[in-house]
This record gives C-alpha cells, structure tokens and sequence, in this order.
C-alpha cells in the first residue's frame, strides 16, 4: 500500500454555484489518449456486475452502476479522471438530474460518491489498481503537478468504501475495507463478503454467462443465494411455469386412470394406489390403455409385476 499524500479534497474547496461549474456533458468519458476499448473479459464481467447490482438497502431509482465511465474527481484539475472497470452508488438518482442518462461521473455535481469501485486486473494495469507505482502512464504530466494513482483517488480523495480486485488469470479476488482512512485486506467467508451498506454479498460464481462457464465476480444474498439478472429471472420464471405444467398434466392423468381402475376392478387398497402414483407419464399412460382389459384386481397387480 502506499504512503497517504497531502492531497486536498473536494470537500475542502469552496464550491461556485452548480450552474457555473463543468458538468458530465462538458466532460465526457472520451479520451484520446486512451484509444480502443477493454478486452471481451473486462466487458462481459462488468456488465454481469451492472445486470445482477440490486441492493436491498435502495430503492432501484435511487441506484446507479456503470462500466468503463470516467469519475471526474479534482475540482482543480477538470480534466482528472479514473476509469474503473465497474462502480456502483447509491443514495443518488438512476438519471442524471432524474431525466438523462450519465456521460461520466463528476463528483462535484453528484450528490455521492461511489460506495463500491471494481478493478478487472491485467498485466498492464496490475501495479497500478494496487497501488504499487503512484501515477499511471497514460496520465503522467509534466511538472510536479501531476494526477494520482488510482488507489490514492479511491481511498483519499473519494474515500471510496470498498475496493475490489479481480484477476481473473488466478481467479483470486481481494477486498479492501475503508477503515479510518486506510484500505484494510477483508477475509471473505465461504468465498464471499457482505456488504452491510447494500445488503448483499459478492463474491465468485461458477457459472455460464453469455455462454461462456468460468468463475465469475457476481453478486449475491446475504445467505449466499445468487442475486439473478432481470433476463435469469424470466428463464427461471419460465422454466417453473413449464415444469408446474407438467406435474399438472400428469396429476390429472394420474387421477383419471385411478378412477378409472376404481370402476374397472373395484376400490384399491393404498399400497396399490401409491405404486400407482410413483409411476412415470409414460407408464401410466401405458396403464390407461392396458386397464380397457381388466377384469379383475388380479390383473392389475400382474400387470404391475410386469
């Protein structure tokens, strides 16, 4: 971990009026000095992040999560900025100003900060989401003046809660805790932790995304219980409805070939009834027709043995 730095925080400055300060449409998430976009991973991975973020401690209009947008963060330096892989807030509007949909996050107009920051480890990018070199290559400026490194931004200046990391080549992930100041280490239990401020717990899943299976960072209760996606919820939906379905067709097939068998060959004692029932569709519609041939009890207990 790094040395804390004097740096001067947002709250420490005297704001102007909100009219005369830049704004995310004056500061895009557009950079020229970063072309290209994240690799499959780094996409797939935040969005099942954004898909599956559904604290319980916020309404959902009061929730806002993001992928790759630029945090504007130094009211003396516009254009500063982090780019986590992921982040979520809570405790402010899901639209910018209730009506628009966000082109960055700037702290100074944003009635929070983040409360969680997600970083996707690479090779490239390792030291610099762990705080082990103090700026960042694409950022460094001439002079003395020059941005800080992710970790500094995260912990001193936005004083972000939590601070997660993901690498996805080890599959090891690591939780720092804003404690007093400092980024603490968390110990996660049965591979998750819980976020007492959401009401939810992260942690890794095995599981299919988008078609793929690997380990994925997501989302889950409190009792560990996977939190699903808006579409995961449909399919599950689904999949219940077609199966209730069809415990109700073959208890109505059940239902008539026991009253039929009743008016066939008399009233049937339990044991028999529950062997019944334990059949499968396709022998008891076996049964249905072989039944027209009964003439006696006899028979549908031979029939049974058979």
């Amino acid at each position: 971990m790094i040395s804390s730095t004097s740096l001067k925080s947002q709250s420490d400055i005297s704001l102007p009026p909100r009219q005369n300060l830049p704004t995310m449409y004056d500061l895009p998430s557009e950079d020229p000095k970063e072309p290209g976009l994240p690799d499959e991973f780094h996409a797939l991975q935040a969005w099942l992040l954004c898909l599956t973020f559904f604290p319980l401690t916020f309404p959902p209009e009061q929730v806002f999560s993001a992928c790759d947008l630029n945090i504007y963060y130094d009211l003396n330096h516009l254009q500063w900025h982090k780019r986590p892989d992921w982040f979520g807030v809570v405790g402010t509007s899901r639209l910018y100003d209730g009506h628009d949909t966000r082109d960055s996050y700037v702290t100074w107009i944003e009635p929070v900060n983040p409360v969680i920051v997600v970083e996707l480890l690479s090779q490239s990018t390792k030291k610099q989401d762990l705080g082990e070199i103090e700026t960042e290559g694409k950022e460094i400026e001439e002079g003395p003046d020059k941005p800080p490194s992710k970790w500094e931004v995260y912990e001193n200046i936005l004083k972000i809660p939590y601070y997660v990391v993901f690498n996805r080549r080890n599959n090891k992930i690591r939780i720092f805790h804003l404690v007093n100041g400092l980024y603490q280490e968390v110990q996660l239990t049965q591979g998750r932790f819980y976020l007492p401020e959401l009401g939810i717990s992260l942690g890794l899943w095995q599981g299919s995304f988008r078609t793929i299976n690997r380990l994925w960072l997501r989302w889950f209760t409190q009792d560990g219980e996977l939190i699903l996606s808006e579409e995961e919820s449909a399919f599950q939906e689904a999949a219940e409805a077609k199966q209730e379905a069809a415990e109700a067709q073959q208890e109505g097939k059940r239902s008539l070939v026991l009253r039929l068998l009743t008016r066939r060959v008399g009233n049937l004692p339990q044991p028999l009834q529950a062997q019944i029932k334990q059949l499968p569709l396709e022998a008891l519609e076996e049964l249905g027709e072989a039944l027209l041939d009964f003439a006696a009890m006899d028979d549908l207990v031979q029939w049974l043995q058979e």
